[in-house]
């Protein structure tokens, strides 16, 4: 990239995600998001972002642009990724904040678009290029790397709570239920779909669900591939969720004030991506945290002469935050290098 001016990005979908994608980088100095694909109406798609953000006044439209503070991005109305014309608006890199396109094959599209490099806002379904979580592996990016994951929210929780944890005790295994708000492809009434529970109403019910990060794991920390199990709980409410993790220490004598002791030292190191909360609070009171986790002593319990269980709060917003962190390492990298 070149210094001299922001690291341009476009945006397919303008959702939830990438809704919080604008309105941070509308903030920032070194980014820029100049294109946005979205099949949506462009005035809607200016009410759901101004319903969402602090200071909806600074949003406005120009015509086919929606307009922020240090943001001019021209909507597009496709939601295909091969139908986006990337190399025209001469973007630096493609971030799909749908949530629906997540196999190599279809993402590639985004780059026969011009696209030099696509990031991923979730799990992928096959193999890619890099899952980087910031705070943990970003020292593995590579100027080869195409096709990126910057993770999940989920998965960035937990990879920071282990990879804290692993610095002071042995963790043998463990297990993660992630009490996770319903997500927009449930639906709010009975509805046939793909999935037994899934067809049932999110805005009624506690849906048990299947999670990727136990699969994907080991991509960012090896010395945990196979060892954690992941499951979702997704509950009524619209944003803030919990990680419940429950861990096997090698050592019996560890305490939960030693957890909390050594959560404590990881937030003191990573500051603005790691918290720790002695207050009893709730999801509400997580919304809006650029946290990717905010721990919570009061939930640590050690259970038998093992077991140690945690809870940690978590929003949407911090994976945002961490998704242009890591854009911004790949802008410090510069052009796409073949593999040697």
């Amino acid at each position: 990239m070149n210094s001299s001016r922001p690291l341009r990005l476009g945006l397919m979908g303008f959702g939830r995600t990438g809704r919080q994608l604008f309105d941070l980088s509308s903030a920032s100095e070194d980014i820029e998001i100049v294109a946005i694909a979205d099949i949506g109406r462009p005035d809607i798609l200016l009410y759901l972002l101004r319903s969402e953000v602090d200071a909806p006044e600074q949003y406005h439209l120009d015509g086919n642009f929606v307009c922020g503070p240090r943001s001019r991005a021209r909507l597009m109305s496709t939601d295909q990724p091969g139908e986006m014309p990337w190399d025209i608006f001469g973007v630096d890199m493609v971030i799909d904040a749908t949530g629906v396109y997540r196999s190599a094959e279809v993402l590639r599209h985004h780059l026969a678009g011009g696209a030099p490099r696509v990031m991923l806002r979730s799990l992928p379904e096959d193999e890619i290029d890099r899952i980087v979580i910031p705070g943990i592996n970003e020292d593995s990016i590579d100027a080869s790397d195409r096709l990126i994951s910057a993770g999940s929210a989920t998965t960035t929780a937990l990879c920071l709570l282990l990879h804290t944890l692993a610095k002071e005790f042995v963790i043998e295994c463990g297990s993660l239920t992630t009490v996770h708000a319903y997500t927009s492809d449930q639906a709010l009434q009975d509805y046939a779909g793909g999935d037994y529970r899934r067809s049932r109403s999110a805005a009624r019910n506690i849906i048990p669900n299947a999670h990727d990060a136990g699969r994907w794991l080991g991509h960012v920390l090896p010395a945990f591939a196979g060892k954690i199990n992941t499951s979702t709980l997704n509950v009524p409410v619209q944003a803030g969720s919990l990680l419940d993790v429950t861990l096997v220490m090698e050592d019996a004598s560890v305490t939960a004030e030693d957890v909390n002791a050594a959560m404590r030292a990881g937030a003191q190191a990573q500051p603005g991506r790691i918290g720790v909360v002695d207050d009893p609070i709730v999801s509400s009171d997580v919304l809006g945290s650029e946290l990717s986790l905010l721990f919570d002593s009061q939930g640590t319990l050690r259970a038998g002469e093992h077991f140690i269980k945690t809870l940690s709060w978590y929003e949407n917003r911090g994976h945002a935050k961490r998704m242009l962190e890591v854009a911004r390492l790949y802008g410090d990298l510069g052009e796409v290098t073949e593999v040697a």
